[in-house]
């Protein structure tokens, strides 16, 4: 017999037995060997509890036997030795075993039935049974080992389900990497499954706020709320009641900002925003202090102390990358913040993070030309952090979708002459630019002359960075890129954009993104409560409309806009 021929007839046989597992009654009771070998491997030693467990089962009979060599079949798994793991599995009698013994049993039968690329093999094996009493890392493992399975069969939605069940046991890069493989298999449905089938998930359940995240991310209704914990409950003996509309701020609120350093610039227009917002409400304000980061880790964490000490209900800010990972690193925040860039990890329970990162300029870049139904694409991105980022996140959400990237090219900030490279990729109907205005200028009479003028060319929205003359920017006619309400077609409690730049040096030109961006976190510090408990439409913001997803992170959908005659004009929903 062969050794594919041979494993196959291993993991049939241990699946038969399996199979009679329905009708077993208690496990026999552990023997002092077999628990001691069973701490060995709690205790990262596994090829000398496989030893000793062997040991004990060659001096054992019966059901106490068939125990203790699947505990050593797993053992030797869990040593890297498979070969021997396969050899122990014909002796066991599935049928004997009870308990977490039974469970690791079978969560050894799918994980060689996945090595074996057998997915149908392993979703047997995991059907019978729930990992109840397995070890936090082993249920990750029967899940992961699920949704691989039920990947391989064909059914996304249910291998993100069974990956978000994992989800919940994991941490760090594992945890992270974990979702992305669900944003991934949802990206590839389309809407219509997607929207049923999240529609049809009971409450609680691991999958839904995932799955209500890509449905916002589409411009689809969420079905429900999505599923939050009591952190999310504002205490009701600290703030009135909640206004009409969801208004309802902090008592005492402490802004952390890099009011000095180097990231004082930065923070100037998103201070003046912020204060244009809460100085525009006439209703109940709470108290407001700013705080001086000085835009490092060990300013940002002392003054959230002292937002604390000093009796704020609510925080927002801190601005810099390093500063929210050094909060969000905390085992937790006594009071809720909601930070004013994106972290490493997720927000704390009851906090949110807001910003205006390049990642997501190229998520709604790669939506706004699949609604289009662009699916073979040129991607083009500057050769800075931001261009990097933008252009890595637009491939990795097109190619989830169902796209594809024909070619990318990155260019310096003076592109030269790429017309070659661009003849190469001729035959696309899109093209994603990840680059400033100056560049795209330079770029567009050679898309012209290359043969692609005439697709679909989308940008982020750096795109009006070195823009301003009429005349020179009449070369960016027809490209839509993001933009923020305001400038856009204006928002509700800010003068026109034109008027409040011709008055205010924080609000004109650049600073004026990052001036809209201060506004709506004050519009989200007001409205949390609201966003967090309702499915209902988003929160009209001047960056765009705003929803807050079952992680704590805050959505943004963009306007949208495009140059016509050298100038921003709006094109309506871009959808």
């Amino acid at each position: 017999m062969n050794l594919p021929t041979a494993r196959v007839a291993v993991l049939a046989l241990s699946l038969l037995l399996l199979a009679g597992c329905a009708t077993t009654g208690l496990a026999p009771v552990a023997s002092p060997g077999q628990q001691a070998a069973l701490v060995l491997l709690e205790q990262g030693k596994p090829r000398d509890a496989a030893q000793q467990l062997e040991a004990e089962a060659s001096q054992a009979r019966g059901s106490v036997r068939s125990q203790l060599l699947a505990d050593a079949a797993f053992a030797w798994h869990e040593a890297g030795d498979d070969a021997r793991a396969r050899m122990l599995l014909p002796q066991v009698q599935a049928r004997q075993l009870g308990g977490a013994t039974r469970q690791r049993h079978a969560l050894l039968v799918a994980e060689l039935a996945l090595a074996d690329q057998q997915p149908a093999a392993a979703l047997q094996a995991l059907a019978a049974q729930q990992p109840d009493e397995l070890a936090a890392a082993q249920q990750a493992r029967w899940y992961l080992a699920q949704g691989l399975a039920l990947e391989a069969g064909g059914d996304a939605f249910a291998a993100a389900g069974a990956r978000a069940r994992a989800g919940v046991l994991l941490s760090g890069t594992a945890r992270s990497d974990n979702q992305r493989a669900i944003t991934r298999l949802l990206a590839g449905l389309d809407d219509a499954t997607l929207a049923s089938r999240s529609a049809a998930l009971p409450a609680g359940d691991a999958l839904y706020n995932h799955a209500g995240r890509a449905l916002i991310g589409r411009g689809l209704p969420l079905p429900r709320p999505f599923d939050r914990d009591a952190a999310w409950q504002v205490d009701t003996g600290k703030r009135p009641p909640a206004d009409a509309d969801g208004y309802r701020p902090p008592l005492k609120m402490a802004v952390l900002l890099p009011l000095s350093g180097n990231l004082a610039t930065a923070a100037a227009p998103v201070r003046d925003g912020l204060l244009a917002g809460y100085y525009g409400e006439h209703r109940r304000r709470p108290q407001l202090d700013f705080v001086d980061t000085r835009g490092t880790p060990a300013g940002a964490i002392a003054a959230y102390d002292k937002a604390v000490g000093g009796g704020a209900d609510f925080v927002v800010g801190p601005l810099g990358r390093d500063e929210v990972d050094a909060l969000f690193g905390r085992q937790q925040l006594p009071v809720p913040l909601l930070a004013l860039n994106r972290g490493k990890d997720t927000p704390p329970p009851g906090s949110a993070g807001f910003s205006l990162a390049p990642e997501d300029d190229g998520i709604m870049a790669a939506e706004y030309l699949l609604a289009r139904e662009r699916r073979n694409v040129l991607v083009i991105g500057s050769n800075d952090d931001t261009g990097r980022r933008a252009t890595a996140a637009f491939a990795e959400r097109f190619a989830e979708r169902g796209g594809r990237v024909a070619a990318s090219l990155t260019i310096a900030d003076a592109p030269g002459d790429i017309g070659a490279r661009l003849r190469e990729a001729a035959a696309v109907d899109a093209v994603f630019l990840a680059v400033k205005g100056t560049q795209a200028r330079a770029l567009a009479p050679q898309l012209a002359l290359a043969g692609i003028g005439g697709a679909t060319r989308v940008g982020t929205s750096q795109l009006v960075s070195g823009t301003g003359k009429a005349e020179e920017d009449m070369a960016l006619d027809g490209i839509a890129f993001p933009s923020e309400a305001w400038t856009a077609r204006g928002a509700a409690g800010l003068p026109a954009a034109g008027d409040l730049a011709a008055r205010l040096p924080t609000a004109r030109g650049g600073a004026a993104r990052l001036f809209a961006f201060g506004f709506d976190a004050w519009k989200l510090s007001a409205y949390l409560e609201k966003l967090a408990n309702s499915a209902q439409g988003g929160l009209a913001g001047a960056t765009g409309t705003l929803h807050l997803d079952g992680f704590g992170n805050v959505l943004r959908t963009p306007a949208w806009s495009t140059f016509q005659g050298g100038l921003p004009m709006p094109i309506g929903d871009g959808r």
